[in-house]
Formats: structure tokens, sequence, C-alpha cells
């Protein structure tokens, strides 16, 4: 029988990065799901309760930047854990949600991807490979 895989939201306007971050977290042996803003994070959330991160850009357009995004699903979503990053902007740790956490780009990919398994500990595989 298979564990069940550790499932990532990635929330990144841009089409490429967004593929890329997905391909990286598929490679590291999560499950990840893909939103281009706010408005379709927070469906593909109503839609995918076993959503267990989130992975999102501090920098959207929209009425909801990646940090409110954050607190929202706070507030409506508390065990789903938090990754914020940007490469425009730094945030504070006071201006994140309890237990998210701030990666600056460029970021690698395995000091994020160690943060998600580190977070998920517990959860489903959480990427380990099997």
């Amino acid at each position: 029988m298979s564990k069940l895989k550790a499932v990532i939201l990635v929330v990144e306007d841009h089409p490429i990065v967004r593929s890329c971050a997905a391909e990286v977290l598929v490679d590291a042996g999560f499950e990840a799901l893909e939103a281009a803003n706010s408005i379709e994070a927070i469906a593909m959330l109503e839609a995918h309760p076993d959503i267990h991160l989130v992975f999102t850009d501090a920098e959207m357009p929209g009425t909801m930047d990646g940090v409110k995004l954050a607190h929202h699903i706070r507030d409506h979503w508390p065990p789903v854990k938090l990754i914020i990053v940007s490469g425009r902007m730094t945030v504070p740790d006071g201006a994140l949600p309890h237990g998210a956490r701030f990666f600056p780009k460029p970021y690698r990919d395995t000091t994020v991807v160690e943060a998600m398994r580190e977070m998920l500990a517990g959860v489903a595989s959480a990427g380990e490979p099997s």
C-alpha cells in the first residue's frame, strides 16, 4: 500500500514560474496543485480539503496579495502550512501569519523543499521518496 503524498498548492501569477515550482515539488515527491491568483487559490482550498501547504508569491495582482492570502488561509484553514516568497520585498516575521515562513527570491529549491518537509513532518509522505 503506497503512502498518500502531501499536497501543496502553488500560487503564482507568472505561469512559467508557477509551472517550474510545481515541477520541483513533484520531483521532490509532493503532489502539486496550481493557482494563478488568490481567487483561484481560495477556490482550490475549498475544493481540495487535502491541501497541506500553500506556497505563494507575496506580490500578486488583484485585491489580495500573497501576504493577505496567507492571513486569509490562516483564518479559514488553520492547519494549512504557509510559505511566502518574494523577489522585490521582504516580509518581516511580524507581518506573517503564525507559523508561516518567508524566503526571498532567488531561493534554493532544495532549501525550500527541506523547509516544506520540516513543516509537514508527520503529514502524509511529506515528500519523502518512497
